[in-house]
């Protein structure tokens, strides 16, 4: 008699996990709900649509959408049935919007189909959940150059900013391509005031990309110049391969790890040779002056610096007009502003 119990004990047990592991089940759940929904076993809610009928549960409509359960309240009953209805959307669109609010689910080819007016009313009925997905299902690839500008205006519509900067940047990207698709010409239709504020940020991104490549031209030729002056110190102070200071045992063969050596080297031996070397008379010649004048406002050290006229350019400082002063201290900001330095590291004292 007490095996009998046990055996039976123990197969109730068995039976009761087994019902409680198929509760648990997602697909069983959702296969449930699915029933519930085509088969419409006590539905009690009508949903006109623009080419027919979606019946539904109010209970559970209500509960998935606060837009439909305030239409509920004012729809008039006949019967048990109260009728609402939602139109301007494809009524296959309506059947899978209405079955999402049962299942929180879709089939991949209703979203594909579908998407744009699914976008609408998960934004019109306030189903977030349903929204964000259409959202990322048209960033992450549903996005197309036919449908770019009226996934766009959509965005704009149903408050996705996210959606509707990524579609903004595309349309910048492709505007070619996009201005002339039918989306951009019912735009300029419809809303021509689009049309204005996307071809003047496109004008605005032109202007910010030059801008960026100018401040990026200044910003090389700031560095450039700084190698320069690093150069310049350290061929008239150490000497460099070919050239340097009387007292240095220069090697033609010696590496050198600035960069500006080489072509500051044949400009100093053009300058050094040069018969027209007078500021202006030669183009070369007035580029060694503009370095040299360059160095000397660089220059922290007073008396025994190496690089030639340097002491010469200090003195000449305070005879030159207030608005070279201004020019030439303004250059020296940028170019230790572009090195992020206060004090350019070649003029101190070693």
């Amino acid at each position: 008699m007490l095996s009998i119990n046990s055996s039976y004990d123990s197969k109730t047990s068995y039976n009761s996990k087994s019902r409680r592991q198929n509760n648990n089940d997602p697909s069983s759940r959702k296969d449930l709900w699915e029933r519930l929904f085509y088969q419409g076993y006590k539905a009690d809610v009508c949903i006109n649509t623009n080419s027919g009928v979606v019946y539904a549960h109010s209970n559970i409509i209500a509960m998935a959408s606060p837009v439909l359960r305030g239409m509920l309240k004012q729809a008039r009953r006949h019967g048990r049935w109260r009728t609402i209805s939602i139109i301007g959307v494809p009524h296959d669109a309506v059947q899978v919007f209405i079955r999402y609010l049962y299942t929180y689910s879709y089939e991949k080819e209703d979203m594909d189909e579908f998407v744009l007016h699914l976008l609408v009313l998960s934004h019109v009925y306030m189903v977030p959940h349903l929204k964000c997905e259409c959202e990322q299902k048209l960033e992450l690839g549903l996005l197309t150059m036919d449908n770019l500008v009226d996934v766009f205006q959509l965005a704009l519509l149903c408050d996705a900013p996210r959606l509707s900067l990524i579609c903004h940047r595309k349309i910048l990207k492709n505007f070619k391509v996009v201005s002339k698709s039918e989306g951009w010409k019912s735009m300029k239709l419809s809303h021509p005031f689009l049309e204005k504020e996307i071809i003047e940020s496109m004008i605005n991104e032109e202007n910010i990309k030059k801008e960026r490549m100018r401040k990026m031209n200044e910003r090389k030729v700031y560095l450039q110049l700084y190698e320069a002056m690093e150069a310049l110190v350290h061929i008239c102070k150490d000497g460099c391969r070919t050239i340097g200071p009387y007292d240095k045992d220069l090697r033609a063969n010696q590496p050198c790890k600035y960069s500006a050596c080489n072509g500051l080297e044949l400009l100093v031996r053009h300058f050094a040779a040069c018969k027209l070397r007078v500021p202006g008379g030669c183009v070369h010649c007035k580029r060694m002056w503009q370095l040299f004048e360059l160095h000397s406002r660089l220059c922290v050290i007073p008396n025994d610096c190496k690089v030639p006229l340097c002491r010469n350019f200090k003195e000449r400082i305070s005879k030159q007009s207030k608005k070279d002063e201004i020019r030439w201290k303004i250059l020296v900001e940028n170019i230790l502003r572009t090195k992020g330095i206060n004090i350019a590291s070649c003029f101190l004292r070693q």
